[in-house]
């Protein structure tokens, strides 16, 4: 009974650290629209600037402490980790939401759940993939509405091959986010002696690192037409991100990731999504359209079923 309740307690706290970091990775969907006239490279060199400063002076105080710990396979792990998660990810998302919209790129980053869900089916004791077919259909459909508003004639802004464009790049940015997911949280599991908030600030110190090899190609041009109050709104935001997003969303998924199993974290992602939708419905003080209404269903359905298939064996497993 006593493991039983402590396993409740685990799951319990992991999906409320899931919920806390989908609420802050929102605002990453939102930063490209508030920047519109900003690139999406000048949108991920400026935020990880920012996260990598951030991270250098709240771990300065135990870095040599927490580096003495490090091997060369870690320091190999958080240089892939963090291009995957963060530089590859980013340059894809936010060119996906300035050329195909907030909503379609939140939509198809809500896929993410069900990917790795598939990708761990291949662990011991997970659910066959056979089983996960059924929602990842509804989940598939769900994107191909995706598809069919943000290449209408009806949608706003930029022609049919630039909204195809942000299209290719939003599945950019969920091929990049699944392999960081899957790999982030093994290795959280193969050093449970470091912390995830600690894993976190590492893995910005890097790609603050990484993030200086952008600046050039990011501020060597494109820099007229934008005033003193435009700089300022650019790297506000920045800032923001890089805080609320980078540091406190991903303290909170680390802690989710180490409290909760593979195929039953991935299903957290799915809150990033709702709350994307939400700031951007918000910011476009607009309703969703049918099509976007239905997709969200399709998605949120086919998540909340593949959550469901994980929950039984789990139950069972507890009950033996």
């Amino acid at each position: 009974m006593q493991n039983k309740i402590k396993t409740q307690g685990r799951i319990f706290l992991g999906v409320g650290n899931g919920v806390a970091a989908g609420a802050f990775w929102g605002l990453v969907f939102l930063a490209p629209q508030v920047l519109g006239n900003f690139s999406a490279l000048q949108l991920s060199a400026a935020r990880y600037l920012a996260y990598g400063l951030v991270a250098v002076l709240l771990l300065l105080p135990r870095w040599r402490t927490l580096t003495a710990r490090l091997g060369r396979d870690e320091w190999i792990a958080l240089v892939y980790l963090s291009l995957l998660g963060n530089i590859l990810y980013y340059l894809f998302l936010a060119s996906a939401v300035q050329w195909a919209g907030g909503a379609s790129t939140s939509l198809i980053i809500g896929l993410l759940p069900v990917v790795v869900s598939v990708i761990g089916a291949r662990d011991e004791g997970a659910l066959k993939l056979s089983a996960l077919l059924p929602p990842m259909a509804l989940c598939l459909f769900g994107v191909g509405l995706v598809g069919i508003e943000a290449l209408s004639a009806e949608s706003a802004g930029g022609d049919v091959a630039t909204r195809a464009a942000g299209l290719l790049c939003g599945f950019g940015a969920l091929a990049s986010w699944s392999a960081y997911s899957v790999r982030n949280s093994r290795w959280l599991a193969r050093r449970p002696d470091i912390s995830s908030h600690d894993w976190s600030l590492l893995t910005g110190i890097v790609t603050g690192a990484l993030a200086l090899m952008l600046v050039i190609p990011a501020f060597s041009h494109g820099m007229e037409g934008h005033d003193g109050a435009d700089w300022l709104r650019f790297w506000g935001v920045a800032a923001t991100v890089a805080i609320f997003a980078s540091v406190v969303g991903n303290a909170f998924w680390n802690r989710a990731s180490r409290l909760l199993p593979l195929t039953l974290s991935g299903q957290m992602i799915i809150f990033e999504t709702l709350f994307a939708l939400l700031y951007g419905f918000l910011w476009e003080q607009r309703l969703p359209t049918r099509l976007e209404l239905l997709a969200i269903v399709c998605l949120v359905g086919g998540v909340l079923w593949c959550a469901s298939l994980h929950r039984e064996p789990a139950a069972t497993a507890a009950q033996a």
